[in-house]
């Protein structure tokens, strides 16, 4: 029996099936009784988006306590320091938490992302810059948080890999979806 699906989320879609007022909804891209999210992809994110029948495993999916790694590609204002990324790398204070330490990584920019509707803004005298950001906590808009209080504000962030299950590898184009097993997820 399938119950775990990867979905890849397009800007201004909400995880949710239920209708909204303003944005697109789950709904719209996957006509399933029964499936939930695992987990949230904010409205302003793009990316791997994991839903599920199982309740189980969408509470071992969406716990921190699982530590299942999720793996975003994040473009910031301005060009990223050394020094940002090593605050990223210890554990940033945010408002209500300490964030655990995250793997940051330089990229150069994805050139095998979809373009992006609409398209980020552009201030031509102010460059942007990548960086691959892994975590496994997932708290309320934490990569966007983590990179603001480095002072390199997100202007774009697709979560490309959750667990070992990669968007790229898998070739999972934007907006659509296809059955998978948590084999494809666990390491």
């Amino acid at each position: 029996m399938n119950t775990l699906i990867a979905f890849n989320k397009p800007f201004n879609v909400t995880s949710q099936f239920s209708a909204h007022e303003k944005y697109q909804t789950l709904k719209e891209f996957i006509n399933l009784p029964k499936f939930y999210p695992a987990g949230r992809l904010d409205t302003d994110s793009e990316g791997l988006l994991l839903l599920t029948s199982d309740g189980k495993l969408q509470a071992k999916i969406s716990s921190p306590k699982f530590k299942l790694p999720k793996t975003y590609w994040v473009q910031v204002e301005g060009l990223i320091t050394q020094q940002a990324i090593d605050k990223l790398r210890s554990g940033v204070q945010l408002k209500e938490f300490f964030t655990q330490p995250a793997t940051v990584t330089f990229l150069d920019e994805p050139l095998q992302l979809w373009n992006r509707i609409p398209p980020i803004r552009e201030r031509k005298t102010v460059p942007t810059s990548w960086v691959s950001i892994t975590i496994s906590e997932g708290k309320n808009r934490q990569v966007r948080r983590m990179c603001a209080a480095v002072g390199f504000p997100c202007l774009r962030l697709v979560r490309v890999q959750i667990g070992k299950y990669n968007l790229f590898t898998h070739q999972l184009p934007l907006s659509e979806w296809r059955f998978i097993t948590t084999k494809d997820l666990y390491l």
